[in-house]
């Protein structure tokens, strides 16, 4: 029996058998999805290729001052393609990309599809022990450090030994020496052959590289991006690092496979981005809610308007969307904040909200068509909350799955069933309409004298404060039991009390839901593209004399 066919949530006993269901095909932008996923190319280069020839001179990529349309942009992944041979790289090899967004990225990704190469994308922000852990697991055959884009980039590859390179059009590289590794089979399919490494985090354990096919990136990229109306003439704002696969799938390849322009943005930063809406005409915004919720406050804090003319759709992903910074994007955009769900091992959306729907509620939208999924029912904790009625652990299957952990196959199965079922570690609930909510992860909720308590729910209720940027809440073991710990960063200039919070949120939560600890901060640890770092919190939260 493959392991986890019989899936059990959190240790407990499941309460019923889970019905598996599949997402109906459907319509987006003028295409059935059926059609659109029919006709996906084997390999993430082709559709760009083929746009060479089709969209010729239409705008495809700006990178600070370069700008390149589709032809251009075509040399530039034949000729990178060609380069990749001339450095020994073999089809079936990896190479690993120390990186943030840049032109140079989004080629080497591009030619080495060409290749059949397989590349591991890592976020040159990460630290030296990081970056060594990843190399030590990947075994590139070569490691492309994008120096220009990045002096974190120049700082690893110098501290590896990396050769300096100038590039004529990828700008300032360093380049690893030919490693000896033995390459990886190749297959003809995309739905087999592995397009990119997104690793996980380790900085707690061993980073784990999850191998996404082509056929996995492409769907997202078809669908997704067709559901946000995606063509040519569209200018998509690309901050959300490809190191991470919602700005690889939906961002960058969401761009490049419906014949949009992508700026590639290597960091986030509130005045940059402002500048680009108003004087790019930028039409598309994808982010963090972090990312949204740090422009209200640059806003306020300089006292200026929003300025952007053609913006025509923002959306929200990679960590909850809590209902508040919602109403207050929407306020200050005109504008729907769109919403999603997905995680990395699934490419990574599973579910969105689709362009005409107008939600007042949290929800991440309906599963994406042709996807099957199911819910794991979560054992009996003690509580009855209407709000979560029906909840269970997510488990999904479709193209859009990974094709595993590289070279960990006992973390592969704990995840991953042979009939290629993902467990999401996410726990859902869907409403009569089939939209979808997370209420939380599993190995995120916090079980306090029997409760169940989903960090979500406490973070909407402090994020109401007028006072309260951001905030995140997290569990902290005790003698026979868990404490609720909320980390919280207030708005600059900020002078709210830790009384006024805890009386604040006195009012609107259970006491069992009432934090033990308020840590205020003046800024969560967070990523590149905003997303906090709960694991740090946790460690935070658990080491004695915190705060």
């Amino acid at each position: 029996m493959a392991l986890g066919s019989e899936p059990k949530a959190l240790g407990t006993e499941l309460k019923a058998p889970s019905v598996t269901r599949r997402a109906p095909d459907e319509e987006i932008f003028g295409r059935l999805a059926s059609d659109l996923v029919a006709e996906l190319p084997e390999r993430l280069s082709t559709r760009v290729l083929e746009n060479a020839e089709r969209l010729g001179d239409e705008l495809a990529l700006v990178d600070g001052e370069v700008r390149w349309c589709y032809a251009e942009l075509g040399r530039e992944i034949r000729a990178a393609a060609e380069w990749l041979d001339t450095l020994g790289i073999r089809p079936g090899d990896r190479i690993m990309t120390v990186s943030e967004n840049c032109r140079a990225l989004v080629v080497l990704l591009l030619a080495a599809s060409e290749r059949d190469v397989w590349v591991a994308i890592v976020n040159s922000r990460l630290l030296a022990q990081e970056v060594d852990a990843i190399r030590d697991n990947c075994q590139p055959r070569r490691v492309f450090y994008t120096s220009a884009a990045s002096p974190d980039a120049e700082a690893h590859g110098e501290r590896h030994g990396a050769d300096a390179y100038d590039h004529p059009s990828l700008g300032r590289l360093r380049l690893s020496p030919l490693a000896e590794v033995e390459p990886e089979p190749v297959a003809a399919g995309g739905g087999d052959q592995v397009a990119a490494m997104i690793y996980t985090s380790g900085t707690t354990g061993t980073p784990k590289g999850v191998m996404l096919t082509h056929r996995g990136i492409l769907y997202i990229a078809a669908l997704s991006g067709g559901m946000r109306h995606l063509c040519a003439g569209e200018r998509v704002y690309g901050v959300l690092p490809m190191s991470h696969v919602f700005g690889l799938s939906s961002v960058c390849m969401g761009s490049l496979y419906n014949g949009a322009c992508l700026y590639t943005v290597p960091r986030f930063d509130a005045a940059a981005m402002l500048a680009a809406l108003e004087h790019e005409r930028i039409t598309v915004l994808q982010g963090v809610p972090a990312m949204f919720a740090r422009t209200l406050e640059f806003l306020r804090r300089e006292g200026r308007r929003l300025v952007a003319p053609e913006l025509r759709y923002i959306s929200a992903g990679g960590s909850p969307l809590d209902g508040d910074l919602k109403r207050r994007v929407e306020a200050l955009f005109g504008l729907t904040l769109h919403n999603g769900y997905g995680l990395t091992e699934a490419s990574p959306t599973i579910s969105q909200t689709r362009i005409d729907d107008r939600f007042d509620s949290n929800t991440v939208g309906r599963i994406l068509p042709l996807l099957e999924y199911r819910l794991e029912p979560l054992g009996e904790a003690g509580e009855d909350e209407p709000d979560h009625a029906g909840a269970g652990e997510l488990w999904v299957r479709g193209p859009n799955v990974m094709k595993g952990y590289f070279r960990q196959p006992a973390a592969t199965r704990a995840s991953l069933t042979e009939e290629g079922w993902l467990n999401t570690g996410d726990i859902a609930r869907f409403d009569e309409d089939g939209q979808l909510y997370i209420v939380g992860r599993s190995k995120e909720l916090i079980i306090r004298s029997g409760f169940n308590i989903y960090p979500p729910d406490v973070e909407a209720v402090i994020n109401e404060h007028p006072d309260v940027t951001l905030s995140a809440v997290v569990g902290r073991q005790v003698a026979g039991n868990e404490e609720v710990v909320a980390f919280i960063q207030c708005e600059p200039g900020a002078t709210v009390s830790e009384v006024e919070l805890r009386d604040f949120i006195a009012e609107r939560l259970a006491p069992y839901k009432r934090p033990t600890q308020l840590v205020l901060m003046d800024a969560l640890p967070a990523t590149a593209s905003g997303k906090i770092l709960k694991g740090r919190l946790r460690e935070l939260a658990n080491r004695e004399g915190t705060a």
